[in-house]
């Protein structure tokens, strides 16, 4: 079964220095019939004008994962890590017991765009962490390339969860993922057009996936999709 999230049904906030997409419930959008989707919590699609960011703030026990398309982030937090994450790298933020951090577009001249994903840790009060790693792009031409999974194996970034996440550039390509009986899965279509079983999404869509033995993720033209295997 594929359940549909299209980009425009979202929830949408627009405070000028950014423009936010919210897929599930977040801040001051609220629907209880999206309110996750198994251990995933949030995805927020953001763009914030240059020189803009959100000032230190607070999060506990959920991992945060930061995914930049176009332009750069700068990342600072109370456990004195200073970065600037650019397209082709992968964040990884383990709130766990408290963590404070801000982040702000590095650019004084571009915009940044970028997803942020909030995954359930299956155990909470854990250390907060953090973690960075460059993705090789070769290996998302074509390819779902493991970015994010419970054992930080092929060079992903380790979270606290029973979850995997990948991601994938097409050009009029294929690829196909085995789901375990039991297990589910979301796709988030970042740019470009995906059919998924046959089902189309533009950027921007989402769809929640139950009780398919198997995805084949087919683009039509230039796609980039993140793909999560979830409990």
């Amino acid at each position: 079964m594929i359940q549909l999230r299209k980009a425009q049904d979202r929830g949408h906030a627009n405070h000028g220095w950014l423009d936010s997409w919210h897929t599930f419930s977040f801040a001051d959008y609220h629907d209880p019939r999206h309110m996750g989707f198994s251990a995933l919590r949030v995805i927020n699609e953001d763009r914030v004008s240059p020189g803009e960011g959100f000032p230190t703030h607070p999060h506990r026990d959920m991992e945060i994962i930061t995914y930049v398309l176009e332009g750069a982030l700068e990342h600072k937090d109370s456990l004195g890590t200073g970065s600037v994450i650019l397209p082709g790298e992968i964040q990884r933020m383990s709130a766990g017991t408290g963590i404070r951090h801000s982040e702000f577009n590095h650019s004084q001249s571009d915009p940044v765009h970028f997803l942020q994903i909030w995954i359930l840790p299956s155990s909470q009060g854990v250390q907060p962490g953090y973690e960075q790693k460059l993705i090789d792009i070769a290996k998302l031409n074509g390819n779902l390339r493991l970015v994010a999974s419970p054992d930080g194996r092929d060079g992903s970034v380790t979270i606290q969860q029973d979850a995997r996440l990948y991601a994938a550039r097409l050009n009029n390509e294929e690829v196909t993922h085995a789901l375990t009986p039991g297990r589910h899965a979301w796709i988030q279509v970042a740019r470009g057009a995906v059919r998924i079983n046959g089902t189309m999404l533009q950027a921007g869509d989402g769809a929640g996936i139950e009780n398919e033995p198997s995805l084949q993720l087919a683009a039509d033209g230039s796609a980039e999709v993140l793909l999560f295997d979830l409990p």
